[in-house]
């Protein structure tokens, strides 16, 4: 997609590629992808010239998935080591530091494309436990034939037994 990195925006776009992970069903990756392409585009906002025009892509290959920015700054980003108390500078090194793999190349003449990968491995199967097997001892039937079927007459019987369906 193509927009203008303006903060308004970049809001947008995290929503969009949220819901695109979520519909491929990689919501554990919602987090870091989020963050990625929040950054990636805050530094499009801050850095590119001549203008904030960018594209953003998603892509999902194998167990990988990719976003990658594109403007049209040919200018590479460097990862700066921020002072203790700057409020910037950081982006960069969260991405590397969030992502399986991130980079920059040149794109044509004027343009640039960064870009971060993160390991989309299918969620593993949801396997139920079963409880373990019990092994059920023979029972000479002797042993049911010891049981004292006597029944009082004279005192209370029980209630016979109803059916709760109706007919």
């Amino acid at each position: 997609m193509e927009l203008q990195a303006l903060p308004s925006r970049i809001g947008q776009v995290r929503r969009i590629v949220s819901a695109q992970l979520r519909y491929w069903h990689l919501d554990s990756l919602i987090d870091r992808a989020a963050l990625g392409v929040t950054e990636l585009l805050t530094n499009v906002h801050l850095h590119a010239t001549p203008d904030k025009t960018c594209t953003v892509e998603i892509e999902l290959l194998l167990d990988r998935l990719t976003v990658s920015v594109r403007d049209h700054d040919p200018r590479l980003p460097v990862v700066d080591d921020a002072a203790p108390l700057a409020t910037c500078g950081r982006g960069l090194a969260m991405v590397a530091a969030m992502s399986e793999s991130w980079g920059a190349r040149p794109d044509g003449e004027s343009g640039k494309v960064v870009w971060f990968s993160l390991p989309a491995a299918a969620p593993a199967p949801t396997v139920t436990a079963r409880p373990p097997r019990r092994l059920v001892e023979e029972v000479p039937a002797a042993a049911f034939a010891e049981v004292d079927h006597a029944v009082a007459l004279g005192g209370p019987q029980p209630a016979p037994a109803r059916s709760a369906v109706a007919g």
